[in-house]
């Protein structure tokens, strides 16, 4: 009968140790999440800003690689229309050596060739030209924009860094512990945890009884309920949130 009773007791404080070892997991994960709540949205307003800012720079460099594309076909048509003019000059000058008709005509189509290649080029060149303004206007804007984003991406950065610099230490310090805590939960209790804590707004997975109420969703709990979370015999779980409960007085006891 005694060998019974010890095998309960036994049992009993297995179970007490669980809950004492999750609520204090519980406490440390809490208090990183405070860290981090003081970082706030800073982390991901700087990622934000790093791919705006990346991505500006891809625009800003295509733009730059269109505009000199135009630029070297803007050169191009320029020599092929000094090309196409020495080559009228030349042609002309034949026209005065012909023999027959056949020759002169045949002389007088690449002329007139040259003079329409001549004429095309001075469209193209246009165009290329009315592009080239086009682009400008767009790279500048990407490049004003580039400038403020930059300026704001390295102000953010800053102010994260110095935020960092201040929580940095006790943050390291906390992970560690809660790294070690979670070693000393079996990997069943603590998965469950873990699921119930990352499906919590608020990141609580394990709660205290306040008020007759479950502190994470505060809906009430039955006074029965509340005496058997009391004797810490078994793992109780808010029947409403499924946050594991535990009694305020817990880590006293």
């Amino acid at each position: 009968m005694s060998k019974s009773k010890g095998a309960v007791l036994e049992k009993e404080a297995s179970v007490e140790e669980k809950l004492k070892a999750l609520y204090s997991l519980q406490q440390i994960d809490s208090a990183i999440d405070r860290i981090r709540i003081v970082q706030g949205e800073l982390p991901l307003e700087v990622s934000d800003l790093e791919d705006e800012v990346a991505g500006l720079e891809t625009r800003i460099k295509n733009l730059t690689d269109e505009i000199n594309t135009l630029e070297d076909q803007i050169t191009a048509r320029k020599i092929a229309m000094k090309d196409a003019t020495e080559l009228i000059k030349k042609y002309e000058g034949q026209q005065g050596k012909v023999r027959n008709n056949r020759e002169y005509d045949s002389i007088t189509k690449e002329i007139e060739y040259q003079s329409l290649d001549i004429q095309l080029s001075e469209k193209r060149i246009k165009e290329f030209k009315a592009q080239i303004a086009a682009k400008n206007e767009v790279l500048d804007a990407a490049k004003a924009t580039y400038n403020e984003r930059k300026n704001d991406l390295d102000h953010k950065k800053d102010e994260l860094k110095d935020i960092v610099a201040e929580t940095e230490k006790e943050e390291k310090s906390l992970l560690k512990k809660s790294k070690d805590s979670e070693g000393s939960i079996e990997p069943r209790l603590l998965n469950a945890y873990q699921r119930i804590r990352s499906n919590s707004r608020n990141g609580l997975g394990v709660v205290t009884v306040e008020r007759d109420a479950c502190g994470g969703c505060f809906n009430k709990i039955p006074p029965q309920t509340q005496m058997d979370i009391r004797t810490h015999k078994k793992i109780i779980v808010c029947e409403h949130c499924g946050r594991i409960l535990v009694d305020a007085e817990i880590l006293n006891q």
